[in-house]
C-alpha cells in the first residue's frame, strides 16, 4: 500500500499526517525530541503500518512539529517543546544530581501541553469525537510531554502512553497525576549508557509508574540515546492490539 504523508496545521500546531487506511478511528499522536523536527519520527509510520499489518488501517499518525524555533542557536530546521539549557543538564548529569533534574519544572512545559492538548482534540474531532481511543507518545523531550500530558493534560488519558529515551521531570505533579493511568498500557524504553538522559532516572521513573500498579512494560537496551529496533517493534504490537480493541 502506497502511504502519503501530508503536512497540515491542526489547531496550534503543523502537523505530519499519515494514515494507515482509508477510514482510520484511533489517533496515535507521537512527539519528537528537543533539536529535532516532525520530519525526525514521522519515517516510524510506515514501519509500523508494515508490521502491523491489516489492523493498522484503523489508525491516523499525526507526528507535530515544536512550536519552538532553535534557529537563533544555529539550527534552522531544528525545534523544542521548550527551551533547555544543555549545559545545566550536562553538568546535572555528570555530577548526579539527578534528583535536581527530577523535581525540575521546565519552563514552558504548561504551554506545550496546553497546545499538544488542543492539537490531540482537533484529531480526536475530526476522526469521531472525544471517545476516539489516542495512543500518546515520544521521544526524549517528547517522552516528557507526553507524560505531562497523560497525567495533567485536560484530556482524557491515552489508552497506551509510548515513552522512548524520556525522563522523569515535575515529580510532585506526576504523582499527584498518575492515577489518571490505571487503564493505561505504558511502554517505556532507555538505553543503559545514554549519555544525555541517565538511565538511573529512567529507572525512577518506572518505578514511580509501577508503584500505582499501572501496567508498565520496560525495555532496556546496550545503547546511546535513540529509539533502537526492538522498541519499534514493541510497541507495533501495543498498536496492533489498540486496533483489536485490546
Amino acid at each position: 500500500m502506497s502511504l502519503t504523508a501530508t503536512r497540515t496545521h491542526i489547531a496550534p500546531l503543523d502537523c505530519i499526517v499519515v494514515d494507515g487506511g482509508p477510514d482510520p478511528s484511533i489517533a496515535v499522536v507521537i512527539c519528537h525530541g528537543y533539536g529535532a523536527s516532525y520530519d525526525d519520527l514521522a519515517p516510524l509510520a510506515g514501519e509500523w503500518i508494515s508490521m502491523i499489518g491489516d489492523a493498522a488501517k484503523k489508525l491516523r499518525f499525526v507526528f507535530p512539529d515544536a512550536p519552538n524555533s532553535l534557529a537563533e542557536m544555529g539550527m534552522p530546521d531544528a525545534r523544542a517543546w521548550w527551551p533547555i539549557n544543555m549545559a545545566a543538564l550536562a553538568q546535572s548529569v555528570q555530577a548526579s544530581r539527578f534528583d535536581e533534574l527530577h523535581k525540575h519544572e521546565p519552563p514552558g512545559i504548561a504551554a506545550a501541553r496546553e497546545a499538544l492538548c488542543e492539537t490531540i482534540r482537533a484529531v480526536k474531532t475530526d476522526l469521531g469525537g472525544k471517545e476516539t481511543p489516542l495512543v500518546l507518545g515520544g521521544f526524549s523531550q517528547g517522552a516528557m510531554l507526553s507524560t505531562d500530558v497523560a497525567v495533567r493534560g485536560d484530556i482524557d488519558p491515552p489508552a497506551a502512553l509510548l515513552l522512548f529515551s524520556g525522563t522523569l521531570v515535575c515529580e510532585k505533579h506526576w504523582k499527584a497525576g498518575l492515577s489518571r493511568l490505571t487503564e493505561t498500557k505504558v511502554f517505556q524504553s532507555h538505553g543503559t549508557v545514554d549519555p544525555i538522559l541517565p538511565f538511573a532516572s529512567a529507572e525512577k521513573l518506572r518505578d514511580l509508574i509501577a508503584s500505582r500498579k499501572i501496567p508498565i512494560k520496560f525495555h532496556s537496551f546496550v545503547g546511546p540515546h535513540t529509539i533502537d529496533g526492538e522498541s519499534v517493534a514493541i510497541t507495533a504490537q501495543m498498536l496492533a492490539d489498540t486496533a483489536n480493541g485490546e
